[in-house]
């Protein structure tokens, strides 16, 4: 059985191969190489890294600097802080200013859970989605980390990438090609479609595998890529199968499910629909699992929330 990675460990180590192949590439980070798993890049490759300490407006304007100046640069801080402290930086300096950089959050989402609500990162698909000329990716796992790192290796413009922490299962797919704003199809199905990115598509797939035993067949589709969303791939599932459960580890607003929902209200769409993520609550604590099966995004709580969806007439 091929051994499974968080998807940290993936970044890290496909970041630490590119900058063996290119020596303009740079790392920035905000005291968190140990957390990023980056201390492996540190040792190999002491001339790529910068250490700004705990100040993440600070990493996002050297970022922008050093791209100012040529370098190919990744920023790296937990996610809570990153897309909230630094948001004018990113608006401004990043995006405003078209600078080549991708900003990394990492311990995305519940995955610092017990620490709470200040540390979950629960808002950063809204702000970024309404930032212009910027690219929002959260890969499934580490087929789409290692790839989704090599695509933003090559963009002229900024992106965001999003990790947890947990070890993640390889998932089948229907296509083997990974491409920025292309949904990939994990699981075919006729009855209903699980839209999902990031660390919440292995749960929307043992979902669909606990409904196969019960005749109902779903789709799965990681949209890994929340902007530009695969408007195409999104329509295409509501027609075919005509019953959509988005699945985020974000609130519920402003994120993957709402993009979904307004383009297929604006299009003329219609079909059942239901977002799932994080009501708008002080969230609960707890590791990331069990948040998950809190606010019901297992699989067995997906698949119960595509029952209750199929009977709605």
């Amino acid at each position: 059985m091929e051994q499974v990675f968080a998807n940290l460990e993936v970044f890290a180590a496909t970041l630490l191969k590119l900058a063996r192949e290119d020596s303009d590439l740079l790392v920035v980070t905000s005291d968190s190489r140990g957390s990023a798993k980056l201390a492996s890049f540190a040792k190999a490759a002491p001339g790529q890294i910068v250490e700004v300490g705990i100040a993440e407006q600070n990493l996002v304007g050297v970022a922008a600097g050093l791209a100012a100046a040529g370098k190919r640069v990744f920023a790296v801080s937990p996610a809570c802080f990153l897309t909230a402290r630094s948001f004018e930086q990113i608006k401004n300096d990043l995006c405003y200013s078209n600078r080549p950089v991708t900003a990394v959050g990492i311990s995305a989402g519940v995955s610092y859970g017990a620490l709470g609500t200040t540390h979950h990162s629960l808002h950063d698909y809204a702000a970024l989605r309404a930032v212009h000329n910027i690219t929002i990716v959260a890969p499934a796992d580490n087929f789409e980390t290692r790839e989704a790192v090599r695509a933003a290796a090559q963009l002229p413009s900024p992106a965001y990438l999003r990790f947890g922490k947990k070890k993640m299962p390889h998932l089948p797919r229907m296509d083997s090609a990974f491409e920025l704003g292309k949904a990939s199809l994990i699981r075919e199905g006729r009855d209903l479609s699980f839209l999902a990115c990031g660390e919440t598509v292995a749960p929307a797939f043992a979902a669909a595998e606990l409904l196969a035993k019960e005749g109902i067949q779903s789709r799965v589709l990681s949209l890994h890529t929340i902007k530009p969303l695969d408007q195409e791939a999104v329509r295409k599932a509501a027609r075919e199968t005509g019953a959509l459960i988005t699945v985020e580890e974000h609130s519920v607003y402003g994120g993957l499910g709402e993009a979904c929902a307004g383009l297929l209200l604006q299009d003329g769409i219609h079909a059942r629909f239901k977002i799932v993520g994080f009501p708008d609550d002080h969230t609960a604590t707890g590791s990331q699992e069990e948040i998950f099966r809190h606010y019901g995004i297992d699989g067995a709580g997906l698949a119960q929330t595509a029952r209750d969806l199929l009977a709605k007439r």
